[in-house]
């Protein structure tokens, strides 16, 4: 396959998988641009669709869309593509993320690698059909354990991009939790807070119908009876008795995903790690969903991590279980985020 084979069409398919990606209230904050001439693709942040009250610093933001880029990553180790990719290329341009250029791989006896001695990766092929699987998932799960071997073999994905994955005690646990309900307390009471999440929410059946971002209204989830299981609640006060209520897990089970450091290109790295360890556990048969309430108060961060360990920063909470996958939440067509020159 010739490297003029990287067509319009290739390069749309590929974007497109990569937009299935999760990003914080499904924002969808990313732009590509594909470079013809360097069978190049940029991933850029679309800071229109930045957070200034929930994540002033962007870093939820660069998750989403390092999300975006693991996506790509696999999407074109699927398609047959040795992919290059280098994190935060041009100092002078902070908007640009990644860049990724594809080539066709020459197959010698070796294994497959282009010319600059990067080859396909091969051990992202089998991640290819999470890709559509993956959704997030605001229902109760069941207190069903999760092996301690699926465990360690998502501790280990979270390390091949260079990020650790733990899971916490029992007394960790319960201070997420507590954590978490902390910060649910003082969004309630946040106007900013509170305005800034009712933009991405999409209510009624026509609207949620016609959205192509934000969190539709049957992706909620059902109003907690009761129970442990940390899931925002997007509808808030604003919806009628009629909700459905469940009964969620009495012991949720959390993973904790974090860098050494907390800057920019760790925030890319965290977030290729958290899809790469979501699309893993989609093949294992666990339902996800992220939580990141008491990450967006700086003064409750700090206290997300366990002391105990080696991790510096935590950049994301994740739920994992046994229980049912969230539907699939409305994407943006891909002409409206990529750009061909």
């Amino acid at each position: 396959m010739s490297v003029h084979a990287l067509e319009t069409t290739t390069v749309t398919a590929l974007v497109e998988d990569a937009t299935a990606a999760p990003s914080m209230h499904n924002a969808q904050p990313w732009r590509f641009r594909f470079l013809r001439a360097e069978s190049t693709i940029q991933v850029y942040s679309d800071l229109e669709r930045a957070m200034p009250r929930a994540d002033p610093t962007t870093r939820g933001l660069h998750l989403g869309c390092a999300a975006a880029l693991f996506n790509l990553r696999v999407a074109a180790a699927h398609a047959g593509w040795a992919a290059r990719t280098e994190l935060l290329p041009d100092p002078t341009e902070p908007r640009l993320l990644a860049r990724v250029r594809l080539a066709s791989p020459e197959f010698t006896g070796d294994g497959a690698e282009d010319a600059t001695g990067n080859g396909v990766e091969e051990d992202l092929v089998p991640l290819y059909p999470a890709i559509r699987r993956r959704h997030t998932s605001r229902r109760p799960f069941t207190d069903e354990a999760i092996p301690q071997a699926i465990k360690d073999a998502l501790s280990a994905a979270a390390l091949l991009e260079g990020v650790r994955l733990l899971f916490p005690d029992a007394w960790h646990v319960h201070t997420l939790l507590d954590l978490v309900h902390d910060a649910e307390g003082r969004d309630a009471l946040d106007a900013a807070a509170s305005e800034e999440l009712r933009r991405w929410t999409r209510v009624g059946a026509e609207e949620s119908e016609k959205a192509n971002d934000g969190v539709p209204e049957y992706a909620f989830g059902p109003r907690k009876l009761y129970g442990s299981g940390p899931v925002r609640d997007f509808a808030g006060r604003g919806m009628g008795p009629g909700r459905e209520t469940a009964v969620f897990e009495k012991a949720p089970q959390l993973a904790v995903l974090g860098t050494v450091r907390d800057g920019p290109r760790d925030w890319l790295m965290a977030g290729q790690a958290m899809e790469r360890v979501l699309l893993q556990a989609t093949l294992d048969g666990l339902a996800t969903s992220l939580t990141s309430q008491a990450l967006e108060w700086p003064e409750l961060r700090w206290a997300v991590r366990d002391p105990q360990s080696a991790m510096g920063f935590v950049q994301m909470v994740l739920r994992l279980g046994y229980g049912p996958a969230g539907p699939g939440t409305p994407r943006r067509p891909v002409d409206e985020v990529l750009a061909i020159s």
